[in-house]
């Protein structure tokens, strides 16, 4: 029997195809038979946590069927959510009000990504727009060499954008001109997604396709470090896969990254030196208290493990098959999402369950974003939703 890992891996594929065909293959992976496992059915929990909804809003389509982790972005009390559609809005993050909305006029397939003075999307086609936080008003548009399918990030007046043909852009944030580029081989198979470029200082992130990840120096484009986290192994191209597909997490000089069919790692910020490994594979993500780092694998387990040395402290197996999205904490609680629209809510000291609730009928594909107190989720059907513990 095949894993769901396999089956939610189908789904993600890019081919290096686009358009029709590459609709065609997703039609005929889940439109014929399906071998592969079923999702775990919920267990049955007495809840120990109240979860109050703050509010709730449709904002638009949201990724629709297509496969996008348009994840929110949180600054300055406002949230910021696109949809497929080229929907942006700005809303309120206390009451669910909208400040603003625009239309780009284009399928937005990456993004948003915020900064205190602009918020960013890239489109199927390549495109960067940049739009001003305080009122939506669009700043420029500029043109890249391929799909983007990650969050932009600006910090010190350089945007930074990746595209899906292995590319890093460096963008003048005032006018959106050309100011470097880093450029990576793509394998010829690769998950349908890539990995979010983290700025820290003046330094970018970023991790690629092959598994590997690499320090940029923010001004030039000019590599600091590059390590292997994964080594591609297997006779088949879908076997060698090891793609960097999570957003790489940072603390002080640490900085955890995780592979699909690979290794989690943590590697240190200023040589690239890798001190810790663990053998979990995951396109999900993982996220950190500062203590541990929760992690969502290939099989939709959720797992804490020591951040200083990789030591597993539990392992929450329940929610197998049901797609979970990367976790995010609050409080002492950590909460995913999952194919079916359902947040689950379990203790940070031991994995346990303690409340779920159901923010829409559709898929959770992007992780929710937690803020102090208050946990921020976006369904794929456009559904933003506010909620606290209590």
């Amino acid at each position: 029997m095949r894993s769901v890992a396999l089956c939610f891996f189908s789904a993600a594929v890019l081919f290096l195809l686009s358009g029709c065909g590459a609709r065609e293959y997703m039609h005929k992976t889940f439109g014929g038979t399906d071998n592969s496992d079923p999702p775990t059915p919920l267990v049955e929990l007495e809840t120990t946590v109240e979860i109050v909804e703050l509010w709730s809003k449709n904002t638009g389509k949201g990724a629709s069927k297509h496969f996008l982790k348009l994840t929110p972005a949180h600054v300055q009390g406002k949230v910021f959510v696109a949809d497929i559609r080229g929907n942006l809005e700005a809303i309120d993050a206390t009451n669910g009000n909208t400040l603003w909305k625009n239309d780009a006029d284009l399928t937005i397939s990456g993004g948003p990504g915020a900064s205190e003075k602009l918020i960013l999307v890239g489109s199927d086609e390549g495109d960067v727009l940049a739009y001003t936080s305080e009122t939506g008003e669009l700043l420029w548009q500029t043109k890249v060499s391929s799909e983007i399918l990650s969050a932009p990030q600006e910090a010190y007046d350089i945007v930074v954008v990746r595209t899906i043909d292995g590319k890093i852009f460096g963008l003048n944030a005032n006018d959106g001109s050309h100011l470097w580029i880093y450029d990576r081989t793509v394998p010829a198979l690769t998950l349908r997604g890539t990995s979010n470029p983290v700025i820290t200082g003046d330094i970018v992130i970023a991790g690629f396709d092959g598994g590997r990840l690499a320090a940029i120096e923010l001004y030039t484009g000019k590599l600091i470090w590059e390590t292997s986290i994964s080594l591609a192994s297997g006779r088949s191209q879908l076997e060698r896969m090891v793609d960097i597909d999570s957003e790489p997490v940072i603390i002080g000089n640490d900085i955890y990254v995780a592979t699909f069919q690979g290794r989690l790692a943590s590697v240190t910020l200023e040589s690239g030196r890798i001190t810790w490994t663990r053998d979990i594979s995951s396109y999900a993500g993982l996220t950190s208290d500062g203590q541990y780092i929760y992690i969502t694998d290939d099989q939709s387990h959720v797992w804490a493990l020591d951040r200083a040395s990789g030591n597993s402290v539990w392992k929450q197996e329940n929610l197998f098959a049901r797609m979970v999205t990367a976790p995010a904490t609050i409080g002492d609680l950590v909460v995913v999402g999952d194919l079916e629209g359902y947040l689950h809510w379990m203790d940070k000291s031991n994995g346990q369950f303690v409340a779920r609730t159901r923010v829409s009928n559709s898929p959770i594909i992007a992780p929710p974003i937690a803020i102090e107190d208050i946990v921020y989720v976006y369904s794929s059907d456009g559904i933003l939703a506010a909620y606290t513990a209590q």
